[in-house]
This record gives C-alpha cells, structure tokens and sequence, in this order.
C-alpha cells in the first residue's frame, strides 16, 4: 500500500500516482530540471522535485532564460502561487495564470486532462 503525508491511498488513487509517476520520471524526465544534483552529479533523491540551479544555459542570451527551476512539490511557492486549478490549467494548456507561455527552458506542455490530473497527485503525493 502506498502512503502518502494524508494517510492510505485508494487503489485508484495509486494507479493515478503511478501514472504521474510515470509520466513525470521517465517521459517528462522534470527531475533532470527541478531536481539539485550531488557532488557526484546525480539527481539528490533526497530532494526529488524540490527545485534547482540550472547546469546548463544557452551560448547566446535568451530573453525570459531562467537560471533556477522551482520546486514542483506541495511545499513549493509555486503550488501557493498558482494553486492547484492553474498547475492543471498549466499542464493542459501550456499557459501560466497570465495566459503566457512559461518562460525557457521550460517546455509548453499540453497534455491530456487525465494525465495532467495523474501528474498532480503524483506531485501531491511527494513530500
């Protein structure tokens, strides 16, 4: 049984998770982002999603280029920021809560209903 900071999970829920999981780690690979690496340049499991500085930048400036990415869990300014409602708009559409694309490197995603509501409790389920 999986569980998460709000008790047991539903089956359904887990598969939900699951998917999320899925969709987030090895489609999306947001980890490789938003996830600090350690001195030995792996991912810091320890602080999966939490937000990071960028090792990489482009060779020409980029405007709206962001150094750092945020943290992707609960606990994150974005989640307070934004809430719940715009992340799944996000994920859908693409658009922030301004109606603007997000600003590189991040990709514009536009994901089915089902899978951005999957990557939300994957995302709800993290401490």
């Amino acid at each position: 049984m999986l569980v998460c900071a709000a008790g047991p999970l539903m089956a359904s829920q887990m598969s939900k998770i699951e998917r999320g999981r899925y969709l987030v780690e090895e489609v999306a690979k947001c980890g490789e982002c938003h996830t600090p690496k350690g001195p030995d340049g792996q991912l810091d499991r320890s602080r999966w999603l939490k937000g990071a500085v960028l090792d990489f930048q482009p060779i020409e400036p980029v405007p709206g280029w962001h150094k750092t990415s945020p943290d992707l869990t609960r606990q994150g300014r974005l989640w307070m920021k934004w809430g719940e409602k715009a992340l799944l708009n996000y994920l859908m559409t693409g658009l922030t809560p301004s109606g603007k694309p997000a600003d590189p490197p991040m990709p514009a995603y536009k994901l089915r209903a089902d899978d951005a509501e999957a990557i939300l409790e994957y995302l709800k389920s993290l401490k």
